[in-house]
């Protein structure tokens, strides 16, 4: 199973090929770079790579978001340009959950909660609460952070927070079992798990209908609230 995995949600540009969950190439930049320039090389740069070596690309898999509009778009009209070229499925991975892959690999204990953050205005971040199984406890929502934010999890076992909403949330969030973790990014390396998961259960998108999950549209549908 050889996957191209493609993760434009946020200020990071990436992607890598792995086949049978192992990395084979990556390409990355966390420096902000022009994504709509960037990412095409990236990818030809992996293709031709894939060629040399006789990978056959089995699906492609996407950071479906949330995250910023400008870069899902152009994350998903190149993956949705290569499945349609190369006739292979489009498996979409939520943006939250990769964050949440990169964290696991961090010494965590056993009862750890991860609390992904993905930045928005003043102290808004939209965020969601899993395991360390990735199994959701508490669904995406548009958060203001304030001093008794997520309470009803911080009482009862240690939460991880993490992505680039945290930072601005550590003088609010004080609470002793609550832990941040710098430096998680959601990058293509970190989508191989998730999207062998999907693939495997044939979650696939329509690549005709398929659209990627904007922040945008879901402040428009969520009311904000603190928490």
């Amino acid at each position: 199973m050889t996957i191209l995995c493609i993760e434009t949600s946020t200020n990071c540009c990436s992607a890598a090929i792995a086949i049978n969950g192992e990395a084979k190439a990556i390409r990355a930049n966390l420096t902000g770079a022009n994504h709509a320039s960037e990412l095409p090389l990236f990818v030809e740069e992996l293709m031709n790579e894939a060629r040399s070596n006789n990978w056959k690309i089995d699906a492609v898999a996407l950071s479906q978001g949330p995250g910023s509009y400008t870069g899902l778009r152009i994350g998903a009209s190149l993956a949705k340009g290569l499945c349609y070229g190369l006739n292979i499925p489009l498996i979409p991975v939520d943006t939250l959950q990769i964050l949440c892959a990169a964290a696991v690999t961090q010494h965590l204990p056993q009862n750890a909660l991860l609390c992904p953050m993905l930045d928005a205005r003043r102290m808004e971040v939209y965020a969601a609460i899993y395991d360390r199984a990735l199994n959701v406890k508490r669904e995406i929502a548009a958060d203001i952070i304030d001093e008794n934010s997520y309470l009803e999890f911080l009482e009862k076992q240690p939460v991880y927070f993490f992505g680039n909403g945290a930072a601005k949330c550590r003088e609010k969030i004080t609470h002793p079992n609550a832990h941040f973790i710098d430096n998680i990014y959601p990058l293509a390396k970190w989508m191989f798990p998730l999207a062998e998961k999907a693939k495997s259960k044939e979650d696939f998108k329509d690549v005709a209908y398929f659209e990627p999950f904007y922040l945008k549209e879901f402040v428009a549908s969520q009311p904000k609230k603190l928490i």
